[in-house]
């Protein structure tokens, strides 16, 4: 938290208004630091210096771009207790998880040094005219990245290294209510020999007045967004202006499906990992529990007792499993969607009730005979809930999994391969965990279909989203 204004052009400076905005610790709600809130015309000087950098990052060779990054890795590994800690202060995330989240957040680093000397090109011979077919790929240009508050450093670094990797400078607008991580990041990048202006860092709280600056710059080429599929419709339309090459990650609805022959253990650890990750801050929770009525009692009792095995505290302390949500909103929004569901009928196995005082705090809770009409049951829930219903056969659960206008993952629990691959298949969603609940790695093409996004983040697509192919053809 040393360093809290905006960073553009490898300088720290104050907004243009010399206007500020608190960072608070979702477990106390006290004032974690006062951070500089960037104005439009902040926007643009960042994109300035991104501009200035572009030729020289651009010119580098694939594999000076990849030792940076790699370095940049290996600076990160060393500091993931700094980061984890900045991450839980300001996220709420226990510290388990906050480690996680660092670990995974610098793998993209190594992941991206290592695709950053792969953005292979193509030649052939025209078929019909003998001409020679020439393709290269080349980097699009500067990158507007604009990055949720629940990954306060993955989502930056998924973005970030892959962007970097391709040659393309970045201005990333991180989410208000956690700046100070990526903050912090970025003394690390240029120790790691980032040069000035390739990553620039605009905090505001006008975030929609900074973000829509920048994408009508006509020096922007790329729009990079996580977060819901509200605002990633607004980002679009704004997108369509400039006709911007958008990569959107956006909103879930997850079906969690435990079929009759699934191995109880394996179903409730990885429904475990599927719901509980980030306290379910995620767009990959598991939000509706699809159990088979032959086992689905079995399920719900051994679920219900490892939630109820959680301590829930202060995530900085020794010992605690469930932080706290990240600010009041998104409490009163969980505790809204199981007043609602226990209105129209759900029962409440565990928790369900915020415990009060300071903090935003909400307890793992398990909701059984969920009915269909139900808030939670049509919306990301993004807290500690598991809303449970029943089923009987595949291929009403599919129905009722896929009904939904978001497909970003899902997660299938069943001892029969052939139906797990028919399953997986027959889901209208991006991604799949078969008998897993985590799906996120940095070399896997993470992105839903439907109303879930636009493109893919990790892999080799992730590069791709931040180049443009360029065709040449030539005769000799």
């Amino acid at each position: 938290m040393q360093n809290t204004d905006l960073h553009i052009g490898g300088d720290w400076r104050p907004g243009g208004t010399g206007d500020r905005f608190d960072v608070l610790n979702p477990a106390d709600e006290r004032v974690l630091a006062s951070v500089a809130s960037a104005t439009p015309e902040d926007a643009i000087a960042a994109i300035d210096a991104a501009d200035a950098a572009f030729a020289d990052w651009a010119g580098r060779t694939p594999r000076a771009r990849a030792e940076v990054l790699r370095r940049a890795f290996e600076l990160m590994t060393e500091r993931l207790d700094e980061f984890a800690h900045l991450i839980t202060l300001e996220n709420g995330k226990a510290r388990a998880d906050a480690m996680g989240e660092a670990a995974y957040a610098a793998e993209f680093f190594r992941w991206f040094s290592e695709e950053a000397v792969r953005a292979h090109g193509d030649l052939m011979r025209a078929p019909a005219s003998g001409a020679r077919i020439m393709v290269q790929e080349k980097p699009a240009g500067i990158a507007v990245l604009v990055t949720p508050w629940n990954y306060p450093a993955a989502m930056g670094t998924r973005k970030i290294a892959p962007a970097l990797a391709a040659g393309c400078p970045v201005v990333i607008k991180p989410a208000s209510e956690t700046p100070l991580t990526m903050l912090a990041l970025l003394p690390l990048l240029e120790e790691a020999g980032v040069p000035p202006g390739v990553v620039n860092v605009v905090p505001s709280a006008r975030a929609g007045a900074v973000v829509d600056a920048m994408l009508h710059d006509p020096r922007v080429r790329v729009v990079s967004f996580t977060g819901s599929t509200g605002v990633g419709r607004k980002l679009l339309r704004a997108a369509a202006d400039q006709v911007l090459k958008p990569a959107m990650e956006l909103g879930g609805n997850a079906p969690l499906i435990v079929f009759e022959d699934a191995d109880i253990d394996t179903a409730v650890a990885g429904a475990m990992q599927a719901k509980m990750r980030n306290l379910g801050e995620a767009c990959t929770a598991a939000n509706r529990f699809y159990v088979h009525e032959t086992v689905h009692d079995a399920f719900t009792e051994r679920f219900t007792a490892a939630m109820a095995a959680l301590k829930m505290g202060d995530g900085t302390d020794e010992g605690v499993d469930v932080g706290p949500l990240v600010n009041a909103e998104t409490r009163d929004k969980v505790a809204a969607f199981v007043d609602d569901a226990v209105a129209r009928g759900a029962r409440v196995k565990l928790g369900g009730a915020a415990p009060g005082g300071k903090g935003y705090y909400y307890p793992p809770t398990v909701l059984t005979d969920v009915p269909a009409d139900a808030e939670c049951v049509a919306d990301e829930i993004f807290g500690p809930v598991a809303a449970i219903q029943r089923f009987t056969d595949e291929a009403d659960v599919l129905r009722r999994a896929n009904a939904t206008e978001y497909g970003l993952v899902a997660y299938v629990f069943t001892g029969d391969m052939a139906r797990g691959l028919r399953v997986c298949e027959a889901l209208e969603y991006g991604m799949v965990g078969l008998n897993r609940g985590l799906v996120s790695d940095p070399a896997a093409p993470f992105g839903g279909v439907k109303q879930s996004g636009l493109g893919r983040e990790g892999a080799q697509e992730g590069m791709r989203e931040f180049m443009e192919t360029q065709y040449i053809s030539a005769s000799w």
